[in-house]
C-alpha cells in the first residue's frame, strides 16, 4: 500500500480546478506582492477566527519575530517558553538578543507545564510564548493568570494549531498576538512558505502591519526597522480555496485520530486532548519505550512515520551558552526519547485500517 504521510497531491487534486484558477488570477494581474487576494485572504481570517485583526507574513517563523518585534522585545530581555517544539519557537528570541528561558512540559500533552512557569520568572521576562504542540493549545487560563500578575504579555506559537480550540475561543484569539504557519504540511498549508499574526489590539496590528514590510509607512518612509515579510499573492489565493474547505478537513482529521485512539492497542501511549481543548490533530503522536526499533519496522511496511522532536531545544548545539544539561527539563527529554507521529490528514481512505492492523501486530 502507497501510504503518504500528509497526502498533500490528493488534496490538491480534490481542490485543483479551482487552485489552478486562483493561481491563474494572479498571473493574469502579474500582481505578486501584496495583491489583492492577500487582503481578501485576511478578511477570510479575521471571520474565520472572530479575531479583530489577521496579518499575513511569509512564515511562521518571521510571524514570531515580527510580534516580538511589535512588543519591543531588546537584547538582554527573556522570553519564557517550551525546550519541546521547533527550532523557530527559541530561535527567533535568540536572534532578536533575548533570552529563551525553557519550562518542562506536561507528560501528557507535550505543552508547556503552566504550573512551572512562575518559578522562572525575573525582572528580565517580558513574554510567555506557549505553543500549542501537535494541534492543541495549552492552558492559557493559568499561563493568563501568570502574565496578568506580572504584567507580561503572551504571545501564542499556533504553528501547528490554526483552528484548535480552548474553552470556547479559537487559538488565534488566545494570545496579546497570536502566530501561525501556513507551511505545506500543516493542517491549513500554502504551497511553499507563509503565515499569519493575529491581535485584538489595535497598536499591535498598526505596528505589525509596517514592519512586515520593512517599517514603511509610505514610499521610502521608514518609521521601524524591519523586516520583508509579506505572503505572495499567489500563496495567498492559493489558501483563499483551501480555507473555504478547512472546518470540513480538521472534522475529517479528528475521525482519523479517533480510529487511533479507540483501536490501537498493546504498548503504546496515545495522546491525551484535555477536556476544555480541540484539537487540530496536526499530528497524531504516540510515545513507546522501543520508538526507533517501531519507527523501523514500520518503514519497512511502508508506513512513514516521524520524529518531533529527537533532541529538546535546551540541548541543541545552537544553545549551549544558555548552559542547559541533561536531566535539567526530564519531561522533555524522556519524551524526545519516545514520541512517534503516525500519518495524520483529511485524505486518508484504506490507509487507516492498514496501519491500525500493523501497529496491533508488532
Amino acid at each position: 500500500m502507497n501510504i503518504n504521510f500528509a497526502n498533500l497531491n490528493r488534496q490538491y487534486l480534490e481542490y485543483k480546478d479551482e487552485i489552478d484558477s486562483k493561481i491563474q488570477e494572479v498571473l493574469n494581474s502579474s500582481n505578486y506582492i501584496m495583491g489583492t487576494q492577500v487582503y481578501d485572504l485576511e478578511k477570510n481570517l479575521e471571520n474565520f477566527t472572530g479575531v479583530n485583526h489577521a496579518i499575513t507574513c511569509s512564515s511562521g517563523t518571521d510571524a514570531l519575530t515580527l510580534s516580538m518585534m511589535a512588543l519591543n522585545i531588546k537584547p538582554g530581555d527573556e522570553v519564557i517558553t517550551t525546550p519541546f517544539s521547533f527550532i523557530s519557537t527559541a530561535e527567533t528570541i535568540a536572534l532578536l538578543g533575548a533570552k529563551p528561558v525553557f519550562v518542562d512540559i506536561e507528560p501528557d500533552t507535550f505543552n508547556i507545564d503552566a504550573n512551572k512557569i512562575e518559578s522562572k520568572i525575573t525582572k528580565k521576562t517580558k513574554i510567555i510564548m506557549p505553543v500549542s504542540l501537535f494541534g492543541q493549545p495549552a492552558d492559557i487560563n493559568l499561563i493568563k493568570q501568570i502574565s496578568d500578575k506580572y504584567k507580561l504579555n503572551i504571545i501564542i506559537d499556533g504553528a501547528q494549531s490554526f483552528g484548535s480550540f480552548f474553552l470556547d475561543k479559537m487559538d488565534s484569539n488566545l494570545g496579546d498576538i497570536s502566530t501561525t504557519s501556513f507551511f505545506p504540511a500543516k493542517p491549513l498549508g500554502c504551497y511553499g512558505d507563509g503565515g499569519a499574526i493575529f491581535t485584538n489590539n489595535e497598536d499591535y496590528f498598526e505596528k505589525l502591519k509596517l514592519l512586515r514590510v520593512h517599517g514603511q509607512n509610505k514610499l521610502y518612509h521608514h518609521k521601524y526597522i524591519g523586516l520583508g515579510g509579506r505572503l505572495d499573492t499567489i500563496q495567498a489565493a492559493i489558501l483563499l480555496v483551501k480555507l473555504k474547505y478547512f472546518k470540513n478537513e480538521i472534522q475529517q482529521r479528528q475521525k482519523i485520530a479517533d480510529r487511533y485512539s479507540k483501536e490501537l492497542k498493546g504498548q503504546f501511549i496515545k495522546p491525551l486532548i484535555k477536556k476544555n481543548s480541540k484539537s487540530t490533530w496536526s499530528q497524531y503522536t504516540i510515545r513507546t519505550q522501543n520508538r526507533d526499533t517501531l519507527h523501523l519496522k514500520l518503514k519497512e511496511l511502508g508506513i512513514p512515520t516521524a520524529i518531533y522532536y529527537p533532541i529538546p531545544l535546551h540541548l541543541q548545539e545552537c544553545f549551549k551558552f544558555l548552559k542547559y544539561k541533561d536531566g535539567d527539563l526530564p519531561n522533555a527529554e524522556k519524551a524526545s526519547e519516545e514520541v512517534l507521529s503516525l500519518p495524520i490528514n483529511a485524505f486518508m481512505k484504506n490507509e487507516i485500517d492498514f496501519i491500525i492492523e500493523k501497529l496491533n501486530s508488532l
